[in-house]
């Protein structure tokens, strides 16, 4: 188990170490609801993609649609989960899930799953990140029908917004290896349309699923 935490709390400080890096990201996608900008990952032969947005709903409210949890809300909107598993819980702030995501680019990418150790973690300033990265378990092999695909450290911010206590600053990366023979740039614009779905996907599930 310790081992479990010092992974999250690595994955948890790598997510503030991408907060406070201002310097190289490159703009790819901008519309009225966000910004998505990348560039070249130091975890893997891939990019790490930063999303940021605003959202009409409290920080504990967004919280509760991205919360990491099986039969939770984030199975009711997010395209790219189908089915979420809890497969260990090592303490009340960190878990081990399986994440399976459907099939993709009109089934050029087949079926997927992640194993990650999630962490989630609240700051004084009323700040909920919630951050994951891949691991092994003896009790979650590889599993037929899946390519297991690796997660590194990636997650969200939820940050109130000041002066106006009804919305959050919704600030995300993404760094994800689907283990794919396709081409980079197929694979990079996928996941700037797929970031892009699940800020508007998000934005729509804080007004009705938590309302």
């Amino acid at each position: 188990m310790e081992r479990y935490r010092e992974v999250a709390n690595g994955a948890a400080a790598k997510m503030q170490a991408y907060r406070e890096d201002l310097s190289g990201w490159r703009s790819c996608k901008r519309t009225n609801e966000i910004s998505v900008s990348w560039k070249p990952s130091t975890e893997f032969h891939g990019n790490i993609y930063k999303a940021e947005g605003i959202l009409p709903a409290k920080p504990e409210a967004v919280f509760k649609c991205i919360k990491p949890e099986a039969g939770g809300l984030r199975e009711k909107w997010d395209k790219n989960v189908k089915e979420l598993f809890i497969i260990e819980v090592i303490d009340e702030n960190i878990c081990i899930i399986r994440t399976i995501t459907p099939s993709a680019l009109m089934k050029i990418i087949s079926p997927r799953d992640f194993l990650d150790v999630a962490l989630t973690k609240r700051d004084e300033d009323g700040t909920i990140l919630s951050a994951a990265t891949n691991v092994e378990h003896p009790q979650c092999p590889p599993q037929p029908g899946y390519v297991r695909g690796r997660n590194y450290p990636c997650g969200c911010f939820c940050i109130p917004v000041p002066g106006d206590s009804s919305k959050t600053q919704l600030l995300s990366f993404f760094q994800s290896d689907v283990c794919s023979n396709l081409p980079h740039s197929i694979v990079d614009s996928f996941f700037v349309s797929s970031i892009a779905e699940f800020q508007s996907n998000l934005t729509k599930a804080v007004k009705t699923l938590v309302a």
